[in-house]
């Protein structure tokens, strides 16, 4: 059997040649892909919706694009790479001497042989983007300069999966899909998200979980336009990025800095005690912030690797097959997995026996620890729902203040709720 680090990079594998912008052809490729793994449901919005204060803007595509030199070889070639476009160019078709091409080329000096991921989404513009090192061999000349792209009325689009939990409460796990050939951003997320999508497909979770793939901050602002009735019923969410690379595990707090998801991603990482980082919340980075924008203020937080620019191939050409790994990708899943195990249990109970310490024993409950290395600590977590469960603390505050393992501290639960001791 495929373990799930391979066979999210192979996904990864597939996606990677695609050219994805902010809406066209390649998003909705990438979505065809994904729905192979998982059910979507695609919503496709038409040109000039009004959406919170933005529009849906033209739909743009692309076939092919190229500089050539005057013996008709494409010194930049599109079809090599999808990162070789300015993304959203207009249609050009013209010969230029290179003294005039230069202002529409996009290089990095400081990383002369790496090209650059540059786009031009609410400007009309065209050009290319290269390896300095290209640019610096270029000789002096005209040259042939082609984009077949088509940027008019369309639509933008996103896909929703949903996997139904006991109660209607949603939990947003989101990752953008806008991105050309980037492997790390964000590729992986989007891979990570998907497999997520089947674990939790394969058990009933507590809460209901809406998988969002859209493009960038458009798309989150589409969603939240189309779905304010919706938006009251979610109680936590995730925006997954930058999944892929070997750099430790970063969480970035909600705007408001305590929400639920934010104490379980804290309590997660340092149980699991894996090298890790928590930043406070910024109002810049992914879709986070239009989740948690005031509006809004939905507890929502980002989960990644090493964050966006935090590394040299970020946004370049070398965030390729090689930057990313399957022990990451499965990693960042293991984190999520565990990270909604505790979120899907963290509930509040009340004790239906609050005068004195019940008699457990009557009960069989200690009975039910015979033989068990650990009966002491279980003993001990029984005493502490049964202390703390007063309507006021869910069993992470529980597991914290107790020092206990979360599952612990849930399994104890469930024996006092078996037993009719408390309630949620």
């Amino acid at each position: 059997m495929t373990a799930p680090g391979e066979e999210m990079y192979e996904l990864v594998e597939r996606l990677y040649p695609l050219c994805r912008s902010i809406t066209g052809d390649g998003v909705r490729a990438t979505l065809d892909i994904v729905g192979e793994y998982i059910p979507l449901q695609v919503h496709e919005v038409p040109t000039g919706t009004q959406v919170l204060d933005w529009t849906v803007p033209q739909e743009w595509n692309i076939r092919d694009a190229y500089v050539a030199d005057s013996t008709g070889r494409r010194v930049v070639d599109f079809a090599a790479s999808s990162l070789h476009v300015l993304g959203y160019s207009v249609p050009v078709s013209a010969t230029m001497p290179l003294a005039e091409l230069r202002d529409h080329l996009h290089t990095l000096p400081d990383q002369p042989d790496l090209v650059p991921y540059r786009t031009s989404y609410y400007q009309r513009a065209w050009g290319f983007c290269l390896a300095q090192e290209t640019l610096d061999a270029l000789p002096d000349g005209d040259y042939e300069v082609r984009i077949d792209s088509t940027l008019e009325d369309g639509h933008l689009t996103y896909a929703e999966h949903v996997v139904p939990g006991q109660v209607p409460d949603e939990v947003i796990v989101s990752c953008h899909v806008c991105h050309p050939s980037l492997a790390n951003d964000n590729l992986a997320g989007i891979a990570v998200a998907t497999f997520l999508a089947r674990e939790l497909a394969e058990r009933t979770p507590y809460y209901t979980y809406r998988f969002l793939f859209a493009p960038g901050t458009i798309g989150a602002i589409t969603w939240l336009a189309r779905n304010r009735e919706r938006v009251a019923s979610v109680r936590h969410g995730l925006v997954l990025a930058c999944a892929g690379d070997s750099g430790q595990v970063t969480y970035k707090r909600s705007r408001r800095g305590d929400a639920e998801i934010d104490r379980v991603m804290r309590y997660v990482l340092a149980a699991s005690e894996r090298p890790h980082t928590i930043n406070e919340f910024t109002p810049y980075g992914y879709d986070e912030r239009q989740f948690c924008s005031p509006g809004f203020d939905l507890g929502v937080g980002s989960l990644c690797r090493t964050p966006y620019a935090g590394y040299p191939e970020y946004h370049t050409s070398a965030d390729d097959l090689d930057f990313v790994s399957p022990e990451a990708m499965a990693d960042t899943l293991a984190v999520c997995r565990e990270a909604f195990a505790v979120l899907d249990r963290n509930r509040r109970y009340v004790n239906l026996s609050p005068y004195g310490e019940p008699q457990l024993g009557r009960r069989g409950l200690y009975d039910s620890l015979g033989g068990r290395s650990d009966a002491k600590q279980a003993q001990m977590a029984m005493l502490w729902v049964l202390s703390l469960s007063d309507g006021e603390h869910g069993l992470l505050d529980v597991a914290e203040r107790a020092g206990m393992p979360f599952d612990t501290v849930a399994a104890a639960a469930d024996a006092l709720a078996a037993a009719g001791l408390i309630k949620a």
